[in-house]
């Protein structure tokens, strides 16, 4: 079995016997290591103390009190949003049951990148054993925001770090602490390179093919369906579509902020104009195995996944709404 992800850190966690994370010591101290949260040199005493400690005792109680101490005020804010993270970790018996907790609470106070890490790592688990390059490229979408790569006709999508930002070191993964570096050109995934994805899998640096009918959108809805089955432990099937505007949206979910007011407005019976129905990336059906979870005559309807890009072509997948917004009448999975 071929390794990928390694920045994520999967290895430094333990699994429960339901096949769930279980965070250790090892995994927490890697966050106190990280170059955020080493003290510098003028470093008050308080806060090299407090590091100091957590390296050797990771779990140890942090008061409010011994964090507003520290001098540094973005050094202050570091451990305020590190330890938060880590209380959560350590409130919940797995990771997948503290990202459950955090997306239904309806109040997420974590930097973006605490909520993507966390899905990197969670997904990295579901998919343990996958040896389809293009459905872990897909996975992508769900931890690491996308730019669409102008080409022809088709729909490309690469990695906004990549091909659109200004940072070498991806900033949404542990790469910076484990040592890795990107820099590669970006290449489209294809037959011909997938194999390269099992070497380069943390670099981030192949484009995704999302045109109707290629292989990129049935790859994506794989993730989701195993995404839906590995936290929910409800069995669906996601089938890509190749239009929106014939879709009676009785029941739908937005996979991305534009996708659900796209979905919100075609709901009320708007009728959207080329220029918004062209920021509509992919259309998908759900289909439960199990008739009875849906909400009463829901399923007769249809349930549809909207996916969108933003107006300046950027695609932000919130791959939480996919746990909150289907209409199933019990939500409780094992942790």
């Amino acid at each position: 079995m071929r390794d990928f992800w390694i920045a994520c850190g999967h290895h430094l966690l333990d699994r429960n016997a339901g096949g769930w994370l279980v965070v250790t010591d090892q995994f927490l101290k890697a966050y106190f290591v990280r170059p955020e949260l080493v003290p510098p040199d003028d470093a008050c005493e308080t806060e090299r103390r407090l590091h100091r400690e957590l390296l050797a005792d990771t779990r140890r109680a942090v008061a409010a009190e011994e964090v507003a101490a520290i001098v540094d005020a973005d050094a202050r804010e570091n451990w305020q949003f590190v330890l938060a993270f880590r209380d959560l970790l350590l409130r919940e018996p797995t990771l997948e049951a503290a990202y459950l907790a955090l997306v239904r609470s309806g109040s997420i106070n974590l930097p973006p990148l605490f909520l993507n890490q966390l899905v990197h790592v969670i997904l990295r688990n579901a998919l343990d054993g996958c040896e389809d390059p293009f459905v872990l490229r897909a996975a992508e979408l769900f931890f690491r925001p996308q730019r669409i790569v102008p080409h022809e006709q088709s729909l490309l999508l690469g990695d906004e770090e990549v091909v659109g930002g200004t940072n070498p070191t991806p900033a949404l993964s542990l790469i910076s602490m484990l040592g890795g570096t990107t820099g590669a050109e970006v290449d489209v995934l294809s037959d011909g390179n997938a194999d390269s994805y099992w070497h380069r899998s943390d670099q981030f640096d192949l484009a995704l093919d999302l045109t109707s009918g290629t292989r990129g959108p049935a790859a994506l809805a794989d993730v989701m369906k195993l995404w839906v089955s590995h936290l929910l432990g409800v069995d669906v099937a996601i089938e890509p579509l190749s239009a929106l505007r014939d879709a009676k949206l009785a029941w739908y979910v937005g996979l991305d902020e534009e996708a659900t007011g796209i979905g919100d407005r075609l709901w009320h019976g708007e009728t959207l104009d080329d220029g918004t129905m062209t920021r509509v990336l992919a259309l998908f059906r759900v289909t439960f195995a199990d008739a009875h979870l849906v909400v009463d005559a829901i399923g007769r309807e249809g349930i549809y996944l909207i996916l969108a890009m933003s107006p300046d072509r950027l695609v932000r997948m919130k791959p939480q709404n996919l746990l909150t917004g289907l209409p199933i009448k019990h939500l409780e999975a094992a942790t």
